[in-house]
């Protein structure tokens, strides 16, 4: 299955609550932090809701 590497390059700081969570339920909670996962639909809907505070790139 695909994956996809994703770097958080904004801060959480004043952002709603689930924008916080969902951060950390994709392995994120510090800038510059970046996190493997896989390409999947639950994973790609969690991305689009933080998607103006992450860089995404495919994994090799």
């Amino acid at each position: 299955m695909a994956k996809l590497k994703i770097t958080q390059t904004g801060s959480p700081i004043g952002r709603k609550p689930g924008q916080r969570d969902t951060l950390k339920a994709l392995g994120l909670n510090k800038m510059n932090r970046s996190n493997v996962v896989e390409d999947t639909p639950s994973i790609r809907g969690m991305v689009d809701k933080v998607a103006h505070m992450l860089k995404i790139e495919p994994a090799n």
